[in-house]
């Protein structure tokens, strides 16, 4: 099947909800879905840069998750990132991972 195809007619996955229903109304410059689930990628890729990847937005349905050598892979939510994460690292993504927690301490404090 094409990719437009799997896309068609699925339904929202919990992780694509919104913390708080007050985040898409009630506010003097409202935020999207699209803004919310931009804001996870950008969440998702402080932890992913340091395995060399990155994580973006597909249409607000997807994400497409690259690697720094331009192998691409379309994940259907967030729950599916880092077993896919892991499978195309060849390598096991630990969020726990002190060198990972280390370098993430490091650019927070730059």
């Amino acid at each position: 099947m094409c990719g437009l195809c799997g896309v068609l007619g699925v339904e929202d996955h919990w992780t694509d909800t919104a913390a708080s229903p007050a985040v898409f109304a009630g506010r003097k410059t409202p935020r999207t879905r699209r803004h919310e689930r931009q804001r996870r990628a950008v969440l998702a890729n402080r932890v992913l840069a340091f395995y060399g990847m990155n994580l973006s937005d597909w249409q607000g349905t997807r994400y497409l998750l690259a690697t720094a050598t331009g192998r691409t892979q379309i994940i259907d939510h967030l729950a599916a990132l880092w077993p896919a994460a892991a499978k195309m690292a060849k390598t096991p993504c630990d969020p726990l991972d002190p060198a990972l927690i280390t370098s993430l301490e490091a650019d927070r404090g730059r």
